[in-house]
């Protein structure tokens, strides 16, 4: 078991996924859950103003923004999953992981496409658009959840405790 969880904490490629203790994985996805929330921010307040076409439009383009990142954010961490032992707990979590994570990057993608088919850039975001971030945000919320769960539960590559206990020596 201890070499199991050693194998989960050292980087398939650092050069790709990031050094020991220090997964690039947690810095990407913090582009698609900006990009994502403020769309949402902006669809809400696109309803609410006069002139909303700036923020429709402003809308669209992160939710592109997002769709790019979480692209990139999947493919290192996709790495990191390879580093998981198969049949265990945290594998079987990193599986549900990425499967919320692809099913919301494909509602957006799907959003992305409705918006630009509906060609209303001067009006507010439509219902069915607003009502789709929104649940591909909380199905974001529930993966991002299981994410935490993999790293600080189950210390998928996060650094052993002797490495950690060097930041509290005097």
């Amino acid at each position: 078991m201890a070499n199991e969880l050693q194998q989960a904490k050292r980087p398939v490629s650092a050069a790709l996924a990031g050094p020991y203790g220090h997964p690039f994985h947690p810095i990407l996805v913090t582009v698609p859950i900006g990009a994502w929330v403020a769309s949402v921010v902006f669809d809400i307040a696109s309803r609410f103003v006069a002139g909303p076409g700036f923020l429709t439009q402003g809308s669209l383009w992160l939710i592109a923004i997002g769709v790019l990142g979480a692209l990139a954010a999947a493919m290192v961490g996709f790495l990191d999953l390879f580093a998981i032992p198969t049949g265990t707990p945290a594998f079987r979590t990193g599986l549900t992981h990425m499967g919320l994570n692809l099913t919301v990057t494909v509602g957006y993608v799907a959003n992305f496409l409705w918006r630009r088919a509906a060609d209303t850039p001067d009006g507010p975001v439509g219902m069915g658009p607003l009502l789709l971030s929104v649940v591909c945000l909380a199905l974001l919320t529930a993966a991002g959840y299981l994410g935490g769960k993999l790293a600080y539960h189950y210390g998928v590559r996060v650094a052993d405790e002797a490495t950690q206990a060097d930041g509290f020596r005097r």
